[in-house]
């Protein structure tokens, strides 16, 4: 009885994450940019929120990976919009929610998110552990440059010159690998089919509006 209520909260959790993402799509498409991406942070939260329940953050050691990787990135996107090293040159628009010293809390927390479920992701395969840690680092990737080629017209961040530095990808996969390994020391595991969907819905959302 607790399996099957256990199941259904994850159809459930899955099927908010696809309403709200490919609403978007149609919003946007349909020409209200503006209204839709203004939300972003309200749709961000929701996964978010769905995140720590399904996948689930429940455990003092997983609460602690979370918070390693939240301020990891953090710090490595302070450097960055700071500094301009690691990814390059570029800074934040309005369109992510409150920021510190100029990086949106969000961003931390999709550091956090995304390492988590690319991981689980990757729990569907019999690899060992290397190859696991290197195409979850591959998957995060991925997104990145999906998303990169949104970010201006979705006034999350520009980067100087428009795009994306080589050094922007090169920085995200060594962080990547760095946070993979630390998820796999840690033996964490998580719901794999909430998070092949939570990271699906995000990569159809960047990709429709790729080209």
């Amino acid at each position: 009885m607790l399996e099957a209520l256990s199941k259904h909260k994850v159809l459930i959790a899955i099927g908010i994450v696809w309403l709200f993402h490919i609403s978007a799509i149609i919003g946007i498409a349909s020409g209200n940019l503006e209204w839709f991406i203004q939300k972003t942070p309200l749709n961000l939260i929701i996964s978010l929120t769905l995140f720590l329940f399904i996948y689930p953050i429940n455990t003092p050691i997983k609460s602690f990976a979370f918070v390693l990787f939240f301020c990891g990135g953090m710090f490595a996107e302070w450097l960055g919009v700071h500094y301009g090293i690691l990814f390059g040159e570029y800074a934040y628009g309005n369109n992510l929610g409150p920021k510190l010293d100029g990086v949106p809390y969000l961003i931390g927390t999709y550091w956090a998110l995304l390492t988590f479920i690319t991981a689980s992701m990757l729990d569907y395969t019999k690899l060992k552990s290397i190859p696991k840690i290197i195409l979850a680092a591959g998957l995060m990737v991925l997104l990145d440059y999906f998303m990169e080629h949104n970010a201006p017209v979705f006034d999350f961040w520009t980067f100087e010159g428009g795009m994306a530095p080589l050094e922007n990808y090169t920085t995200w996969f060594a962080l990547a690998i760095l946070f993979q390994i630390l998820l796999r020391v840690l033996i964490i595991e998580g719901n794999k089919q909430f998070s092949i969907h939570l990271y699906l819905a995000q990569l159809v959302f960047f990709g429709f509006f790729l080209f």
